[in-house]
């Protein structure tokens, strides 16, 4: 430690001494090391001779007490001897004249040699810079007997159970997470910066490059902690549903399931070929209002059986006296205004997957999803002037823009039916698969699609259709308010009792 000690003296500047101050070398400083030889430049034999030499008296002075007094003498007898000597091209030395005090030079292998490099080092940088202190808090690691007990294995058991978590912690926990993965697995972060339009990768740098030096086991410690604490928030919010999993109960003709990111509406009257009576219409309307808020990235549409659907149940209004028809169909109409609302305002991306032929409202909401798959067997019919109807789900309006006016009024108005490669090159269907592979084909990428940022998927929707939302409304409003005028018109009754009557002769 002395070694250590005469080395950051040499290194680092020796501060002035002021005016009349002790001596090191007489006070007994030099006690220390073992003496040097004194340098090659002979001191004078008295105060006076020099000064005499020079052509100059020196100024008499008093007699010291003590070893404090003879320090303060020879001090100032110095200082009179070198304001009177002539400028000398050798620089002077650092210690006082007289005996300088001095170490032996320890071997390089020994311990007090590295014990003098480490403070050479240590006495380097802190007179270079004072910023490059900031590294040394990085180096007090937390020993302590429990902080330290996540192992590699605790760690990728957490990975596990995150994969198994069934509800989304958010973006700001995912990020946290990633950084704190990044951090346990690689150490401090090492990426480059992102540019300032990659969005994504910015944010999963930030948040990694804000956890600093943080050790890879405290990194990994945290990691575990996180994921406990969301497995058991998880666990105790659906202990305090008990009747969530029964909810689904209550649907009886649709099918509803929520796996891997996706939420799948099925409709479930196959022996009716999926037709939409006034009870389906309710449960399409419950099952969207909670897609839309449960923790599935995408919401899927599909069928049961042969038919994706086969439109509105005209069976509706078979049972129903003739004084009630009236406020029913007056029930039903502000109904299915509810319904195809909750098709426009839906947030999430919607996707139709027609696995067979869609008639009536089947066909007109397709123009209100965001993806619409179709099997090659798929066929696309609206007869609504056949039957004495109008057209229905905003189809007045998004028709003639996916196709044009007059392929839209060719299919609305006269009833043309389209097969699904027709759909396909007018823009009502987005891709069509050939049916024996359509299944797996089509789940295969939407459960691709379905691990996308689900928020991402969201905004980007919303600016997608924020701007004709308010069109779609009014759109929606006015074909009800026409069809008010319509449904019990003399027209659409005959109508619909032709057809009815045709079907059961078959």
């Amino acid at each position: 430690m002395k070694a250590c000690a005469e080395d950051i003296r040499e290194t680092l500047p020796m501060p002035r001494r002021a005016a009349g101050s002790a001596d090191l070398a007489s006070s007994g400083a030099n006690t220390v090391f073992p003496p040097r030889t004194p340098p090659r430049v002979p001191p004078p034999a008295s105060d006076a001779a020099p000064a005499a030499g020079l052509g100059a008296a020196a100024p008499p002075t008093a007699a010291p007490e003590g070893r404090r007094g003879a320090a303060e003498s020879e001090v100032s007898g110095a200082r009179r001897r070198s304001s009177q000597r002539p400028a000398c091209p050798v620089p002077r030395p650092r210690h006082p004249p007289g005996p300088c005090p001095v170490r032996p030079r320890p071997r390089r292998g020994s311990m007090a040699g590295a014990a003098v490099r480490l403070a050479r080092r240590w006495a380097a940088s802190a007179v270079r810079s004072p910023v490059q202190d900031a590294r040394f808090p990085a180096l007090k690691l937390h020993v302590g007997g429990t902080a330290m007990r996540a192992s590699q294995k605790d760690l990728e058991n957490a990975v596990n159970q995150m994969k198994l978590l069934k509800k989304d912690p958010g973006n700001e926990v995912k990020l946290k997470l990633y950084a704190l993965y990044k951090q346990a697995t690689e150490g401090p972060c090492n990426m480059p910066k992102p540019g300032i339009y990659d969005l994504i990768r910015k944010a999963k740098w930030e948040a990694w490059n804000t956890l600093g030096n943080l050790p890879k086991e405290t990194a990994r410690q945290n990691y575990v902690d996180l994921v406990s604490s969301l497995c058991s928030s998880s666990e105790s919010s659906s202990q305090g549903k008990p009747g969530a999993d029964r909810e689904q109960l209550r649907y009886e003709t649709l099918v509803v399931t929520s796996e891997d990111g996706i939420t799948k509406i099925m409709l479930n009257r196959p022996s009716k070929k999926n037709a939409v009576n006034l009870q389906m219409y309710q449960e399409i309307v419950l099952a969207l209002k909670a897609a839309s808020q449960d923790d599935s990235t995408i919401t899927v549409l599909t069928g049961n059986g042969d038919y994706y659907s086969s439109g509105n149940d005209l069976t509706n209004f078979t049972n129903t006296s003739p004084g009630e028809i009236q406020e029913k169909a007056k029930n039903s109409l502000i109904l299915v205004r509810e319904f195809v609302g909750c098709f426009i305002d839906f947030p999430k991306p919607l996707i139709a997957v027609v696995n067979g032929p869609a008639v009536g409202i089947a066909v007109t909401l397709l123009g209100l999803f965001d993806i619409v798959y179709a099997s090659d067997r798929a066929t696309f019919h609206t007869p609504f002037s056949r039957l004495g109807l109008h057209p229905e789900g905003c189809s007045s309006y998004t028709f003639p823009k996916i196709m044009g006016p007059t392929k839209a009024t060719e299919m609305l108005i006269f009833g043309k039916k389209l097969t699904a490669e027709e759909a396909c090159a007018q823009g009502l269907v987005t891709e069509v698969f050939p049916d024996r592979t359509f299944q797996k084909e089509v789940w295969t990428r939407l459960k691709a699609y379905a691990k996308l940022p689900s928020n991402v998927l969201r905004i980007s929707k919303q600016v997608i259709r924020n701007r004709e939302k308010e069109k779609l409304h009014s759109v929606n409003v006015e074909e009800n308010s026409v069809l008010q005028g319509t449904v019990l018109s003399d027209e659409a009754v005959n109508a619909v009792m032709n057809f009815l009557s045709k079907r059961a002769k078959l």
